[in-house]
């Protein structure tokens, strides 16, 4: 997905529909003079409803259409005949889409399923019709019940991906080399940092055609959970992923200091990132010799690790061995 086509956020206006009135209307036949009441109920206004869509990867398509509008219900009629509901209006959306309040930013619901509707508003009530109110003492009502009010506001979409491991390390990590290395995605790599300026998303198969989805989110850089550099937009991703794959590159200065570092931000963002499964990798290793590779290791971090090299294709195939068993452990 190019930076352009990819969108993550948007911010859009929904009303629903009002509920039709209430009939009024008293029953007339070519034999009956002065009948009853027999006045049908208004139908009720149409929803505006989110719905989970898998083919959907970016919220691009509600970039320019902002504002979303259901329709309203129709009047009840004569012979107690309820009005028509009107038309729910639908938002796709792609799966793991978070919608929230604008004015009090409560999450009010997420789609992680094919197809899973959620309401976001619903339409109004339709009004009762003069039926409703007959009785022994007032058999002629003249009254109904007017439609209820359709709902409006603003609302913000919010997509957090999908993916079974997410990449996380500082600009220039080598996580878009290992994405295209391993899955049929096609990043922009380039060195130097930040090439990645969304994410990316690529499907790595595994031996007897399983596979598992993984998720390249730009580098985060100190601060990232204090909202520096475009930290609170890309951290947001990373709360959906089964597993997190810290990569550091093996020409870094400290690599223990990177990894704390990198937990430190996840950790301020949201603390119950720490409960997701980790692995370190360090990453362009055929820079390293036998000697330096084994210096490296005394000073790593009490944490699952592996050396590889996206370029020369070296480790790969164990990493990926690693990864599903950690996936399906």
């Amino acid at each position: 997905m190019s930076n352009v086509n990819f969108v993550d956020y948007v911010k859009i206006f929904c009303r629903s529909g009002k509920g039709g009135a209430g009939s009024a209307h008293l029953h007339r036949d070519k034999l009956t003079r002065k009948g009853g009441p027999d006045g049908g109920d208004g139908g009720r206004g149409g929803h505006v409803v989110i719905r989970g869509n898998s083919q959907l990867w970016t919220l691009l398509h509600l970039k320019y259409k902002r504002h979303v509008f259901a329709t309203h219900g129709g009047g009840g009629g004569s012979d107690l005949k309820t009005g028509a509901s009107g038309e729910d209006a639908y938002i796709e959306v792609p799966l793991g889409t978070v919608a929230r309040d604008v004015e009090t930013n409560e999450v009010l619901f997420e789609v992680t399923i094919h197809d899973e509707e959620k309401v976001l508003i619903k339409g109004g009530r339709g009004g009762l019709g003069n039926d409703h109110f007959k009785s022994a003492t007032h058999q002629t009502p003249r009254f109904a019940q007017p439609g209820e009010s359709g709902e409006e506001g603003w609302f913000i979409l919010e997509l957090k991906l999908l993916a079974d491991v997410g990449l996380v390390g500082f600009p220039n990590a080598g996580k878009s080399t290992l994405l295209a290395a391993i899955s049929a995605a096609k990043p922009k790599i380039a060195d130097y940092p930040f090439t990645t300026l969304v994410p990316n998303l690529g499907i790595v198969k595994y031996r007897d055609d399983r596979s598992f989805v993984m998720a390249d989110i730009p580098g985060i850089i100190e601060g990232a959970s204090e909202g520096k550099g475009l930290g609170h937009r890309f951290l947001r991703h990373i709360e959906r992923n089964s597993m997190l794959m810290f990569m550091v590159s093996s020409d870094s200065n400290d690599i223990a200091e990177e990894y704390r570092i990198l937990l430190k931000e996840l950790e301020e963002y949201n603390p119950e990132l720490l409960d997701k499964q980790r692995l370190l990798v360090i990453t362009k290793s055929d820079l390293l010799d036998d000697e330096l590779t084994e210096e490296i290791r005394k000073e790593l971090p009490d944490v699952s690790y592996h050396f590889i090299s996206a370029v020369a294709n070296q480790g790969l195939v164990s990493l990926n061995d690693t990864i599903w068993t950690m996936l399906n452990s």
